[in-house]
């Protein structure tokens, strides 16, 4: 199955693909199969993705989201704040996970060979399971690259490194969750021309949260470049789309955003309509493919997507018969 995952070109392909790994997860997974018999939705009822159900992303904190019986390799699990109930995700087969994300940054970037890769994910690193520190980690490996590596709070040399590189034409990716980029810009100005700044996301409470326009902007003038690029993904998926710039995202093939009504979880909403992120990540075949996300968004006409912000507690509605 794995390998018509990855060989998707088509619509058709893919709603295929999609039929098929459906089916295979209501029969295997019996808490994607509970949340189907309560909605009274059976694959023979199912002709087209629109009417595939979508588990709410909270039964990861609550259930174990399997479709296989296979030794479980890895388990990413959430951040979250003290106390709080985190999301855990059973991962049987990592080389999956793996072929998806490095297929997946190939499709949008070229070769990871190609790129010194530096990390400034200090929160992520000081926790274990993070799925996004498992990919950086091995992208920069992948890169092959002596320079290639981690920072946590050492900001002073990573822009020395940054200097250094750039001077020499190297091509960098400089992956970093928000709050740490903002800081390196704090105390250092930059003129970038051979380096993609990617923004994973997420103040996580270490400043006040930045409307998109306004958190780029800063990032824009900071690094003196003309585009901030993003990357989005969850402890639940095993896929990730990618923006190049202005917040619009794109997805590799074998992955695809649905929006729901707010009001009413099993109705898909038309183009330019904003409403609940639902996504099928085709990867994720030994869990769920079929995530209701808590994200809002909307997707435009050429199957791009941005995202609008998140529902608070209180607006989710629908689907959640067994969360609670």
């Amino acid at each position: 199955m794995d390998k018509n995952i990855f060989n998707i070109s088509s619509d058709n392909d893919f709603t295929k693909v999609a039929l098929d790994v459906f089916k295979h997860q209501f029969e295997n997974n019996k808490t994607y199969r509970s949340f189907c018999d309560l909605l009274y939705i059976h694959p023979s009822d199912i002709h087209k993705i629109e009417e595939i159900p979508f588990l709410p992303i909270q039964f990861f904190k609550s259930r174990k989201v399997l479709s296989s019986l296979d030794k479980v390799q890895e388990i990413f699990t959430s951040s979250g704040t003290t106390g709080s109930i985190t999301s855990q995700h059973f991962v049987t087969d990592i080389k999956l996970y793996q072929e998806s994300y490095l297929k997946g940054f190939a499709h949008f970037y070229g070769d990871i060979k190609d790129y010194v890769v530096l990390a400034l994910l200090p929160n992520y690193l000081e926790r274990e399971g993070s799925s996004l520190v498992f990919m950086v980690d091995d992208l920069i490996q992948k890169s092959n690259h002596i320079d290639s590596g981690f920072y946590l709070h050492n900001l002073e040399e990573l822009a020395q490194k940054i200097i250094t590189l750039e001077k020499k034409g190297q091509k960098i990716l400089l992956i970093g969750v928000t709050f740490a980029l903002l800081d390196l810009i704090e105390k250092h100005q930059f003129l970038l021309k051979n380096t993609i700044i990617m923004e994973t996301g997420g103040m996580k409470g270490k400043r006040k949260e930045l409307v998109r326009e306004e958190l780029h902007l800063l990032l824009k003038n900071g690094f003196g470049v003309a585009e901030i690029h993003s990357e989005y993904g969850m402890t639940e998926l095993l896929s990730q789309a990618y923006s190049k710039g202005n917040g619009i995202f794109k997805t590799p093939p074998w992955m695809k955003i649905l929006i729901r009504d707010t009001e009413d979880a099993l109705t898909i909403l038309p183009n330019q309509k904003t409403g609940g992120i639902n996504v099928i990540d085709l990867a994720n075949y030994n869990s769920c493919s079929f995530i209701a996300t808590q994200d809002l968004g909307k997707i435009h006409q050429n199957s791009t997507f941005e995202i609008i912000g998140r529902f608070d507690n209180s607006d989710i509605r629908g689907c959640n018969l067994m969360v609670l």
